[in-house]
């Protein structure tokens, strides 16, 4: 009776120790660290920046922009126009521009700060963007509601229409227009060109001697005769120093 009931404690004691092994979940494995930032294959998960992807490239920017992000320590937000944002621009408008154009217009689109969409509706304009040129920092003003954040450039209103990416130090908004800086896009004037005045007829009486047109031009041939040399002696003053 005693081995009974001591074989039945055993075959329950086995009974609960199969039951927890087979209940028993394998443990998550730890999530491994986050690969590095790369904003080209942030924007073809997009699947609508092509153009936008091509200018970043051609300027060679996709490459400083993921290196500044993670090894420098920078953050950054990113204006990304749709495809179909630049199909809007008149034709032949980014080949119109030089190089050095294409850079800024591409960093007109980068704010040199992580900013959040709830940090929109306090931000304090003007806001400084990457871009630079004759005029000084470009910027754009940001206003922002509860359901909606624009960009305005003084000659485009951008309305951002989704989030790409979101996690510092790099924040990444879809837009539906090219933002256009001013320096660049913005008309330009030229001076009109002075009004040459009209010379009055001199009379005879006011007419100099031949005697004193030929003094004037030797005095007028010796200066330019002094001009020339001491041209030539700050010439010859500016590569000595030079060397």
């Amino acid at each position: 009776m005693a081995s009974s009931h001591h074989a039945s404690l055993i075959s329950f004691t086995l009974l609960l120790t199969f039951l927890s092994f087979s209940n028993a979940q394998p443990a998550a494995p730890a999530p491994g660290p986050a690969g590095p930032l790369n904003i080209t294959a942030i924007l073809e998960k997009g699947g609508q920046y092509t153009s936008f992807i091509r200018l970043l490239k051609e300027t060679q920017l996709d490459n400083q922009i993921n290196t500044q992000l993670n090894y420098s320590g920078n953050s950054y937000t990113m204006f990304a126009p749709t495809d179909n944002a630049f199909n809007n621009l008149k034709a032949g408008t980014l080949n119109s521009l030089s190089q050095q154009e294409q850079v800024n217009l591409a960093l007109y689109h980068i704010l040199p700060q992580y900013y959040t969409l709830d940090m929109f509706q306090t931000v304090s304009n003007p806001v400084r963007t990457q871009a630079s040129g004759s005029n000084g920092v470009y910027t754009v003003n940001i206003t922002s509601s509860m359901n909606q954040a624009n960009v305005s450039t003084g000659i485009v209103d951008a309305t951002i229409t989704n989030t790409l990416h979101a996690t510092s130090p790099l924040a990444v908004y879809s837009i539906d227009k090219v933002l256009q800086p001013e320096d660049l896009f913005g008309v330009k004037t030229t001076a009109a060109a002075p009004t040459p005045a009209s010379k009055s007829p001199k009379s005879t009486a006011d007419a100099p001697s031949e005697a004193g047109t030929a003094s004037t031009s030797a005095n007028s041939a010796v200066g330019t005769k002094w001009s020339s040399l001491a041209g030539l002696g700050l010439v010859g003053v500016t590569l000595g120093a030079l060397l």
